[in-house]
């Protein structure tokens, strides 16, 4: 038995299309019963019976920082996908970031541990490898520092140290970090917004850039990496290093819209991450753009795909065609 946490996410939720369609026997973690209906939607982009398949899960609701709910989900399972965190870059998030990111994974961890699970497979994120070091690529070997580096990855890395803490204790563990992953379904989150804003023919880009990969590939290398003997270890998972002006032109040609062709000078976004600070401190909103954000949007991001090449004799999809796919069900 296969328990995964977060199963409604975007990893979350391909991740159980593809072990349900392998015919794994699969439990799945759930807050808010009306997310399992963006799990059905996503089962849709592949099936013609989604609801068959999803039938196939056993779903148990559970809040992630309530370890007594999840003695329930730890019976009669041998392998774990922890995809559960929170995603914000607002610093006023900071305390709710710790609790669902790292407390949340220590008790992950700790149950891991009770119930003597075979393996588990935490997914991380490129922003716990930190910035790519000046002129080269950054590798798993990364020296950590946390200079401008947003809440969200400060977080995922404290929570990485939850993860090699159970390594230490016995567990085996292998860890993932993708890059910006590209894959249909939740337009309003994460990689979704990219498509959003293309869409609306907005004449501006953000400078700098960062890696990208498809969601197919996220879940290959997990499935790949939890079925092989490699444990204490992790791996970078990125399919190419782009520039935002040509992720956007690659999605706005998919789309048949014109892509945004002015970069939005340094200055601006200076200014615009301090209008940003007034405006939610006025109006209480959440963030946008914080310094840390803005400063991390003057670089260009490198990350070397070459230990899960290696590792797995890995080989990464197209990236181009998940692009074009994702617009096909964003227009749809």
């Amino acid at each position: 038995m296969i328990l995964v946490t977060g199963g409604t996410g975007l990893i979350g939720s391909h991740l159980l299309f593809h072990l349900v369609k392998s015919g794994k026997s699969v439990k799945a973690s759930y807050r808010d019963k009306d997310t399992i209906n963006k799990v059905s939607k996503i089962f849709g982009y592949y099936s013609e019976n989604p609801s068959a398949l999803l039938g196939k899960i056993e779903w148990v609701q559970a809040d992630i920082l309530d370890i007594g709910a999840f003695h329930a989900l730890f019976k009669d399972v041998e392998y774990v996908y922890h995809c559960a965190a929170l995603i914000s870059f607002d610093p006023k998030d900071y305390q709710r970031l710790v609790k669902i990111n790292i407390e949340g994974t220590a008790n992950i961890v700790n149950l891991c541990l009770e119930y003597h699970i075979k393996k588990l497979c935490y997914v991380s994120t490129i922003a716990a490898i930190g910035p790519s070091p000046k002129g080269s690529e950054a590798t798993e070997e990364n020296e950590w520092s946390d200079s401008n580096v947003s809440v969200y990855g400060l977080t995922k890395h404290d929570a990485e140290l939850e993860v090699w803490r159970g390594s230490q204790e016995g567990l085996p563990v292998v860890v993932v970090n993708p890059g910006v992953v590209l894959g249909p379904g939740f337009w309003n989150s994460g990689s979704g917004t990219f498509f959003k804003y293309a869409s609306k023919e907005k004449k501006s880009f953000i400078p700098g850039g960062t890696g990208f990969v498809t969601i197919n590939d996220v879940v290959n290398a997990m499935v790949m990496l939890m079925e092989s003997q490699i444990v204490r270890e992790r791996f970078i998972l990125v399919n190419k290093n782009l520039t935002y002006k040509e992720i956007f032109h690659k999605i706005a040609t998919g789309l048949g819209v014109e892509p945004p062709n002015k970069k939005i000078p340094f200055w601006l976004l200076e200014c615009l991450w301090r209008m940003d600070w007034l405006r939610s401190k006025l109006r209480g909103k959440r963030r946008r753009l914080t310094k840390n954000m803005a400063k991390g949007l003057y670089r260009q991001e490198i990350y070397s795909n070459q230990k899960i090449k290696s590792a797995l004799n890995f080989e990464f999809g197209d990236l181009d065609a998940m692009i074009d796919y994702c617009c096909a069900k964003f227009k749809d």
